[in-house]
């Protein structure tokens, strides 16, 4: 099997969402067997799954993560390049680029537009494969940029990276000596920054989006209320928590 398919799977399989079912479907099949052990079962899936969905526990640990950098601001030196991290889209011929962009992908090309606004000596550079997709990631990128104004020979593409070990790794060696944006969602870039200081980049981190804005707690009942917008934000949490454990131990 493909070792970045088996990162993929293991990575599901440890999503709170993917134990809790785990669990649940132990409860049935030790139901009666062992009616202790099932209802322990039980009561972990269901606390698991209630503690990731709750916005007080999921954003306490997702603010510290995703705020570890400020937003850029204007630097006093020429920027040579802003590297916009891949993401995600679906194809659809009938649509125009800038509507085949997942969130993600599509505050990351916004923020690097902005950056180049600030930075107009700036090239961009976009990353990221297809997957499944028949188009990289890097392409839709560039295209949605294209159709916002930005000059084709203003893009740079690498369309074969599959994850943010193989950008690092592609992309790094041009950035070395430059001065270079990193620009990706704030809760992946403390991961992002590292696999480039690794290749021996030094990249100036721009945040383009976070999941808790302020960690202020809020005072309506609304927000102790589960929603299963906290449970993928406890889910991202723990991908980005899992990905600093893998770079920790193979570096």
């Amino acid at each position: 099997m493909d070792f970045f398919l088996l990162k993929k799977i293991i990575g599901v399989l440890l999503m709170p969402l993917s134990i809790s079912l785990i669990l649940l479907l132990i409860s049935l099949v030790l139901f009666n067997r062992n009616a202790r052990l099932a209802r322990r079962c039980l009561f972990a899936a269901i606390a698991l799954l209630l503690a990731s969905s709750l916005a007080p526990i999921s954003d306490r640990f997702m603010h510290p993560l995703e705020h570890q950098y400020e937003a850029f601001t204007k630097s006093s030196e020429p920027v040579d390049y802003i590297v916009i991290l891949g993401c995600g889209h679906t194809t659809n011929d009938a649509l125009p680029a800038s509507l085949l962009l997942k969130d993600c992908s599509m505050r990351r090309l916004v923020e690097g537009l902005r950056i180049l606004k600030l930075h107009p000596e700036a090239q961009l550079i976009t990353s990221g494969f297809g997957g499944p997709d028949e188009s990289p990631n890097a392409e839709v990128v560039k295209q949605t940029a294209m159709l916002l104004g930005v000059p084709e020979r203003k893009i740079l593409v690498e369309p074969f990276p599959k994850d943010t070990q193989e950008e690092a790794a592609l992309i790094a060696p041009r950035l070395i000596g430059k001065n270079a944006v990193l620009v990706t969602d704030g809760d992946h870039l403390p991961r992002a920054v590292k696999y480039f200081e690794l290749e021996g980049a030094q990249v100036t981190p721009a945040p383009a989006g976070f999941w808790v804005v302020s960690n202020e707690i809020a005072s309506d009942w609304g927000y102790y209320v589960p929603k299963s917008e906290k449970l993928s934000q406890t889910s991202t949490f723990w991908h980005q928590t899992m990905g600093m454990l893998w770079q920790w131990i193979a570096y």
